[in-house]
């Protein structure tokens, strides 16, 4: 590693420390400039962790506004609301906007293979799908077409059916499904495939292995649980 990306990936943990994250994100990308798709495990999860920080107080606001506006008691305040909601989702999908080009430019090379791409084709997907979260008519149709391409991408690189990576996949691509496309049906079958296709090579994996495969074989279970009791009203549903 040379000493540029040694420091950056301090000053990204630091920055993850004093909880500045647009700060942690620049670190990064400086690193991913630097070495591309070939960043190695600890690398992408700090990427993860610094991507889903800068939006993760958005994405919460625009769910706490949200459930105000169907208050009555603030029915006089809606227009203000309102308002105010649409300036923190601007925000979010620019942040999102942001994230997806710094994959596009520096972490998907034509060489890429492998569990790096199946990562970081799988973040994309992710991204878009949050900026659906929020997005209407035709930005809603862009987003939501950009995510499923991205997903459908991440599924054809061959990963064997334990890979956190492949798991993760699956559990996101399901709620993709799920919450996105309206589709029920289509997210139990991919949630269901990939779990019963990581239970039956469970017993051969290593301890360390084990565990990250187990955490998200759980989150599989609660939504396939969830989703086939079809609980009326706002279910939380899990992803990565």
């Amino acid at each position: 590693m040379s000493t540029n990306d040694e420091q950056n990936i301090f000053l990204a943990r630091v920055a993850e420390q004093a909880e500045r994250f647009d700060d942690m994100v620049s670190y990064l990308e400086e690193v991913l400039k630097s070495k591309g798709h070939q960043v190695n495990a600890d690398e992408r999860n700090l990427l993860s962790v610094a991507f889903k920080n800068l939006i993760s107080s958005k994405r919460a606001a625009c769910r706490t506004i949200a459930a105000i506006e169907q208050n009555p008691k603030y029915q006089k305040f809606n227009n203000a609301l309102t308002a105010y909601k649409t300036t923190i989702e601007s925000q979010l999908t620019n942040d999102c906007k942001r994230i997806i080009h710094i994959i596009q430019t520096h972490a998907l090379g034509s060489d890429s293979t492998g569990e790096a791409k199946a990562f970081f084709i799988k973040m994309v997907g992710d991204y878009y799908r949050y900026i659906c979260e929020n997005a209407k008519d035709h930005s809603l149709n862009e987003a939501r077409d950009n995510a499923l391409r991205a997903y459908q991408q991440a599924d054809q690189v061959d990963l064997p059916a334990c890979n956190p990576i492949k798991l993760g996949l699956a559990l996101n691509f399901s709620v993709f499904h799920y919450e996105v496309m309206k589709e029920h049906g289509k997210a139990c079958e991919i949630a269901d495939a990939a779990l019963q296709g990581a239970l039956e090579k469970i017993d051969e994996l290593e301890e360390d292995e084990f565990k990250d495969a187990k955490s998200i074989i759980e989150l599989l279970k609660e939504n396939l649980t969830l989703w086939r009791e079809e609980e009326e009203g706002d279910n939380q549903i899990d992803d990565l």
